[in-house]
């Protein structure tokens, strides 16, 4: 075997190869002589067949055989030798001549070709203990635990249609349409066919809801409102807008009261159960909220710790797993890209930095992994099964099917339980102090996620 080096760029890799027609014949006598011990010939005992008899009559078909064998283990045995990993299965290119090929095919030539592949770049960890997080710290108000009990209450007790000549009052929950515009232009995100909205909820723009009360069903009225200055969304944030809104339908709450009654319909003692109950959701998902910045935190250092060159061929790849998503979903919506405030290129180019940045971030938790031992358990793999299961209700059955005829999907849910394992390892290691918040701040931080992408739906 003779292997020269004919590219080596970055992380690309070109090799030529020469198998020696030798090798291919020692290889073809050796796969002849195990079927010569299967082979049922007329005419000839079982395993009594000349091996000149099986080559004329399986020669070319065993040779193809032997060839992709030859080519798989000579290119496995090249990388090992070199001490290279790639990154994707490498491409093997065969002459192009059939007439050079019917000559290897028939034991009279070498086997000559070439093989392109991207390595996966060695990384150098940096020091996790330099890492610096702010670990939220959210005290919950007592206003929010009201705001949180008043709204439990009003969603069970229930609502009714108060019918054509309805008049919105203060928590009411309504079904409306909106076209907003900043300076007579529309803006991504700003209307809406069919919203619903629980009147006082605070859940729209600051005195967005206030400006509802009176309105009758079937009214279309404009609001006129300014986007707070710490808004999510930047190019918002401290712009005078205008809503036209129409009243769709209005329900009113249920007559009742927030009592101990009421408490034990939820399978509550009391009301001051229920607010403990409802206390311990809140703080659960402001714990949550927290992993969630303290784990973006480490992904940011992470990034900007390691800088180093990523496989192309693995960010195409993540790029159009993640394009696809995008698109669906401005499809899927009736909009365009323009809709969206930005441009189809402008989108594609976030998204490929996005797509490095995962890949490379990919390389660096994979090396913090294997160099710490952090593996997933069996056990976690499956909780990480049934937690996905448990999303789609109604579909759990086929959700479950699909993942137990998909080895791959499920081998894939082992991804993100095995980053999370990772950066609650650097967690330990790095240099925490406690930052307080608000509900509201943390609420911000956590939207402000720049690498979010649509999810990927399975079915």
């Amino acid at each position: 075997m003779q292997v020269t080096e004919t590219l080596n760029e970055g992380l690309k890799r070109k090799l030529s190869v020469v198998i020696p027609r030798t090798d291919l014949s020692a290889r073809l006598d050796a796969r002849l002589d195990e079927l010569k011990g299967t082979a049922n010939i007329k005419g000839f005992r079982p395993g009594k067949v000349p091996v000149a008899h099986l080559k004329k009559m399986y020669g070319r078909s065993a040779m193809s055989e032997v060839l992709s064998d030859a080519i798989n283990a000579t290119v496995s045995k090249t990388l090992d030798e070199r001490s290279e990993r790639a990154a994707t299965q490498p491409k093997v290119d065969l002459p192009d001549d059939q007439g050079t090929i019917n000559k290897v095919l028939d034991g009279e030539a070498d086997l000559n070709f070439e093989v392109s592949y991207e390595v996966l770049p060695p990384v150098a960890v940096m020091d996790l203990k330099t890492i610096k997080i702010d670990k939220p710290v959210v005290e919950l108000d007592e206003k929010d635990v009201d705001t949180e009990v008043n709204r439990v209450f009003a969603q069970q007790r229930g609502y009714e249609d108060k019918g054509d000549g309805a008049v919105v009052e203060n928590g009411d929950r309504l079904g409306l349409s909106f076209k907003g515009s900043i300076d007579g232009e529309a803006f991504a995100g700003g209307s809406a066919d069919h919203a619903h909205l629980t009147v006082g909820s605070g859940e729209f723009i600051p005195g967005f809801e206030e400006q509802l009360v009176g309105m009758k069903k079937g009214e279309t009225r404009t609001i006129k409102v300014t986007f707070p200055k710490d808004y999510a969304q930047e190019n918002l944030a401290g712009k005078d807008a205008d809503f036209e809104v129409t009243i769709l339908h209005a329900d009113a709450p249920k007559a009742g009261e927030l009592d101990d009654e009421f408490a034990k319909t939820l399978g509550l003692d009391s009301v001051a159960a229920l607010r403990d109950a409802v206390k311990d959701q809140m703080r659960a998902a402001l714990d949550s909220m927290g992993r969630q910045a303290v784990k973006r935190q480490i992904l940011d250092a992470l990034d900007d710790g390691h800088k180093f060159d990523v496989p192309e061929q693995l960010v195409e790849a993540e790029f159009n797993t993640i394009w696809q998503r995008v698109v669906h979903e401005v499809e899927h919506h009736g909009r365009s890209f323009e809709d969206e405030g930005t441009t189809e290129d402008a989108a594609k180019e976030q998204y490929r930095r996005i797509a490095e940045r995962r890949v490379r971030l990919g390389l660096v938790v994979a090396e913090i992994g294997n160099q710490n031992k952090v593996e997933v358990t069996e056990e976690e793999h499956q909780q990480a099964l049934i937690a996905e299961v448990r999303r789609f209700q109604g579909q759990e059955q086929q959700v479950y099917d699909y993942y137990r005829k998909n080895p791959q999907a499920l081998a894939a849910l082992r991804a993100p339980v095995f980053e999370n394992k990772v950066v609650d390892f650097v967690s330990e290691l790095a240099e925490k102090s406690d930052k307080p918040m608000t509900r509201a701040e943390l609420s911000k931080l956590i939207a402000s996620d720049e690498d979010e992408v649509p999810e990927e739906h399975h079915h």
